[in-house]
């Protein structure tokens, strides 16, 4: 027989379980499961593509789509296609509701090769030499009409990964990895 005590614990020990789990969905999660559909209209600033499609619908991601999107986001210097994580598609779109931006979104950088990447960093020290964008995890964009600044904040604010504001160069990285700033 469980005494009133034991019981009381096990109750308290599973409401506080409850609602630590509670607070481990990230606002990002949060908002993005309240969404019937997501879609993406994006722009690459360098091959002046467009592309609008629904990658999520009816419970699921939509293989097509994200295909679709992870040739659209290749590595613009030399045609490399990589798997984009969805959880990346989620994070553009989720800073895009935040700071209420319209139309495309503008993609300066999306899958960068081992290759690309390493010319890169010959160049700059701002280019990680193992960066997530080598994983199809990160991402450089703008959204027209709203500060860099601005977007970085909103990004920021969903606590999904790392957010890097570049004003001189006009654009924000965002990525699914570890939560972090720069």
């Amino acid at each position: 027989m469980i005494d009133k005590a034991q019981s009381r614990r096990s109750f308290l020990t599973m409401g506080l379980g409850a609602a630590a789990t509670l607070m481990v969905v990230n606002p990002l999660e949060a908002a993005v499961r309240r969404m019937p559909e997501r879609s993406l209209h994006l722009y690459n600033t360098h091959t002046g593509e467009s592309l609008k499609t629904v990658y999520w619908a009816d419970g699921r991601y939509h293989t097509k789509s994200i295909t679709q999107i992870s040739r659209f986001l290749r590595d613009h210097r030399n045609g490399a296609v990589h798997p984009i994580d969805p959880r990346l598609l989620d994070l553009v779109v989720s800073v895009q509701r935040k700071v209420g931006a319209k139309g495309a979104v503008h993609i300066i950088s999306g899958y960068r090769s081992p290759a690309t990447n390493a010319m890169l960093a010959s160049y700059s020290d701002g280019v990680a030499s193992h960066s997530l964008h080598m994983e199809g995890r990160a991402v450089d964009i703008r959204l027209p009409g709203h500060s860099i600044r601005h977007v970085g904040r909103a990004a920021l604010s969903l606590k999904a990964g790392g957010v890097g504001a570049y004003p001189a160069s006009d654009f924000v990285h965002i990525d699914t990895g570890r939560i972090r700033t720069w």
